[in-house]
């Protein structure tokens, strides 16, 4: 049974890989075979030679690469800066915890010495997340690219399209179902919540104002009281903005199947990790998932990136290839 899982698993990232590369899009793997051969390699060796030194980047380089393409597709809109008084992706609150920029910017600058003007910053952003999670123990996959950078970027936009740790299950389905995506994807791209972690204002509201009233005890009852009792002695407030809480307690520099076995516990640090678990479906797919080898989480996570990776990207003629990821090109 679990082999079958594993094969099955196997399967459906060749499949995702087909899809992408054919008729959803014009990405393909290899695509900078010919034009900069060097290219994913220097971003690899890049990633290998520093994200063990800062392992937390890890988690915030698939959260700017999800955040990137929930907003205007995969075109590494969220690393321009805000222009002309307008503010950008980047300005808006979701984003405002957002480290890395600067890493890819050091990776950007290496690819435009090894071939100016060729890689972009939004495949950039798309190897570099792929690279981290196999640094930290999770799986490698191949990564379509051929994307190109957009040259707009704003904030409402970024407030509006990316989904919010408050949200239920049916709303949640709804923002990846607006993006192409199915029930699968956002239980699986959820697992990226194993690396990482979380201001506490993030999800203050399920310890001291869940109900919107602000008494005492109203706390998020489908928190597991303990897990709550917890996070309460660690965010003191309701409107700590400083605290830093891990949200995979205990494993969250390590890519791995404990945070869905906090989840089935009701220790899922957001309410839209508790949501995971008010649908059947998801419930059932989580279940099959942590009672098999890590391997089958590892297939079904790479299938999701690979098609999280290819929305709404721009190929060939459109948009650019930015010199420097936080600006627009100056024609």
């Amino acid at each position: 049974m679990v082999r079958r899982m594993v094969l099955a698993a196997a399967v459906v990232v060749a499949a995702a890989a087909v899809l992408v590369g054919g008729s959803r899009t014009q990405l393909k793997e290899g695509f900078y075979d010919s034009t900069c051969p060097q290219a994913e390699k220097i971003v690899k060796e890049f990633v290998k030679a520093h994200i063990p030194h800062a392992p937390s980047v890890a988690a915030t380089l698939i959260r700017t690469h999800f955040h990137d393409c929930f907003v205007r597709g995969c075109d590494a809109s969220v690393l321009l800066n805000a222009t002309g008084g307008k503010e950008a992706e980047k300005d808006a609150a979701p984003n405002l915890t957002l480290r890395g920029f600067g890493f890819i910017d050091r990776i950007k600058a290496l690819l435009e010495k090894e071939c100016p003007g060729v890689v972009s910053c939004a495949d950039i952003l798309a190897l570099a997340a792929r690279d981290s999670v196999g640094v930290i123990g999770g799986p490698f996959w191949s990564v379509p690219t051929g994307r190109r950078d957009g040259t707009v970027s704003i904030k409402q936009e970024a407030l509006d399209q990316i989904p919010a740790p408050t949200m239920n299950f049916t709303t949640l389905l709804q923002s990846f179902r607006n993006k192409s995506l199915d029930l699968p994807d956002l239980v699986w791209l959820s697992g990226a919540h194993t690396i990482g972690i979380s201001h506490c204002n993030s999800f203050s509201e399920r310890l001291y104002n869940f109900t919107g009233r602000a008494v005492p005890g109203d706390v998020d009852p489908s928190l597991d009281p303990q897990y709550a009792a917890t996070l309460r002695r660690k965010c003191k407030t309701l409107t700590d903005n400083t605290t830093i809480v891990e949200m995979d307690p205990g494993s969250f520099l390590t890519f791995d199947l404990s945070y869905y076995r906090g989840v089935l516990k009701r220790r899922g640090l957001f309410q839209s990790d508790a949501a995971l678990i008010t649908d059947a479906t998801s419930k059932a797919d989580i279940l099959s998932v942590v009672n098999a080898p890590p391997e089958v989480f590892f297939q079904v996570f790479a299938r999701s990136m690979v098609r999280m990776g290819a929305i709404d990207v721009k190929t060939g003629s459109e948009g650019e290839i930015r010199k420097h990821c936080a600006l627009v090109n100056k024609h």
